[in-house]
């Protein structure tokens, strides 16, 4: 007979049904891109447990845009796992019918405060940090808002821009404006989303890994995006960062290699 864990509230989980349910959870996300075209897309992601409240996503749409996509849901575990889920399959849907960050993250908004709502709080449950933003392969104009995520970085051969937040985040209030921001890439650039569980590890020391050295990371010289990617989660190590990690950790990279003709 299986043996069953207890969580909170006396709730009995089976093990193989939470294997079962990270296994669901590893196909949507997005895979590391194996072909480079205009831009080369890496991605890596830790869970604090066996499921995570971190959204990341990348979805080529009708029209040849990218839209990049990280979140936080508040909260760990099998909660923010199903919240996360349920994010995952409203802005599958949405963002082919409301392709613009300002008017998406409108809906995200609302989609979480009618929850909210439903379970009558306003709280922790169904809120979630959120950075969503468009490139347009002729232009690199990256259109994005920021909501209460923690800023983006785009490293390029002048130094590295943030991208701070535009508004705050998501699912607290029905009323919310959610002003859009844009900047254009340039080639060369790399592109940088990740989550606070990053930034927030801590050593046994009590210090913070910090943004600051995920910046020198970042302006180091790793040519290859997955390396890259492999270099952040080895300084976490190398740091004394707990492993596995207290907090959800995600990255999500982006190349930019050039324009394409329009």
């Amino acid at each position: 007979m299986t043996e069953k864990k207890r969580g909170k509230g006396g709730l009995r989980v089976d093990p193989f049904e939470l294997k079962l349910a990270r296994e669901v959870e590893r196909l949507l996300f997005p895979k590391s891109s194996p072909v480079c075209t205009w831009n080369c897309i890496g991605v890596k992601n830790r869970t604090a447990g066996v499921l995570g409240g971190d959204y990341f996503d990348s979805i080529t749409l009708p029209d040849g845009r990218l839209a990049l996509i990280v979140g936080d849901v508040t909260g760990h575990g099998l909660h923010a796992s199903v919240v996360m889920s349920m994010l995952y399959g409203f802005i599958h849907h949405a963002a082919f019918d409301q392709i613009e960050p300002k008017g998406l993250a409108a809906q995200v908004n609302a989609f979480l405060s009618h929850f909210a709502e439903r379970s009558r709080t306003f709280d922790l449950y169904f809120s979630t940090t959120l950075f969503m933003g468009i490139i347009d392969p002729t232009t690199l104009k990256l259109e994005y808002i920021n909501a209460g995520h923690v800023p983006p970085l785009i490293r390029r051969a002048d130094g590295i821009i943030e991208l701070p937040p535009t508004t705050n985040p998501l699912g607290y209030f029905k009323a919310l404006d959610i002003p859009s921001a844009s900047v254009r890439l340039e080639q060369g650039d790399r592109l940088l989303l990740y989550t606070d569980g990053i930034i927030e590890a801590v050593n046994p020391a009590g210090d913070r890994f910090g943004l600051e050295r995920l910046k020198e990371t970042l302006a180091g010289n790793s040519p290859d995006h997955m390396e890259f990617l492999d270099r952040v989660f080895a300084g976490l190590r190398s740091f004394g960062a707990a492993d596995p990690p207290e907090d959800d950790c995600t990255l999500l990279v982006v190349d930019i290699h050039g324009q394409v003709p329009p």
